[in-house]
């Protein structure tokens, strides 16, 4: 897998943080995207969802290559740092890999009640966006088919957070620790 690659190669360690920038969330490399479209399709073929939901900016690229293999429309929540006064779906989220509090929101009318989503994002450490998209879509009054992530370090516990609320979680690759300044990847 051409992912699983670029990690090993191109993936920094600054920290307690796994850097895929320069492929993935801000970089993107596009030859990467039609695998892990159709890679993330694969785990909704037996669901059939009706729309993909990810959070702006960085989960925008996994999202669309995935709803492109799918078929099926995308919606991405818009980030903002303080109150709004807009009609949508929102919710409060700390982010602890950049210091501050936002608020994801969803307009009303892009989410109407019934459907069947498909949660997509390019990384999942502690969970709490995600997990504030999940509650978007039950407030909406639609079902959470579950969620898939390109990335997720899977010691940090955001799994543990989604799964709390009986929603299943998938990752493409997942990065079991970060000793000595590299990702050690678990196995596929």
């Amino acid at each position: 897998m051409l992912l699983r690659k670029a990690i090993e190669t191109r993936a920094r360690v600054e920290g307690d943080l796994l850097k895929v920038d320069d492929f993935l969330n801000h970089r993107v490399d596009v030859e990467l995207f039609p695998e892990i479209g159709e890679e993330i399709a694969k785990r909704f073929t037996a669901s059939r969802p009706d729309l993909v939901l990810t959070a702006e900016a960085s989960g925008i690229p996994p999202a669309m290559a995935a709803s492109q293999a799918m078929g099926i429309p995308m919606v991405y929540a818009k980030k903002y740092v303080g109150v709004g006064e807009r009609y949508t779906f929102a919710r409060e989220v700390s982010s602890p890999t950049k210091g501050t509090e936002y608020r994801v929101e969803v307009a009303r009318r892009v989410l109407p009640p019934g459907l069947r989503v498909a949660i997509i994002d390019d990384f999942l450490a502690g969970g709490r966006t995600a997990e504030a998209l999940g509650e978007i879509v039950e407030e909406a009054g639609g079902e959470v088919l579950g969620f898939v992530f390109v990335v997720e370090k899977t010691f940090t516990g955001g799994r543990r957070r989604l799964e709390a609320h009986g929603w299943r979680v998938d990752a493409l690759v997942g990065v079991a620790s970060l000793e000595n300044g590299e990702a050690v990847l678990e196995p596929e």
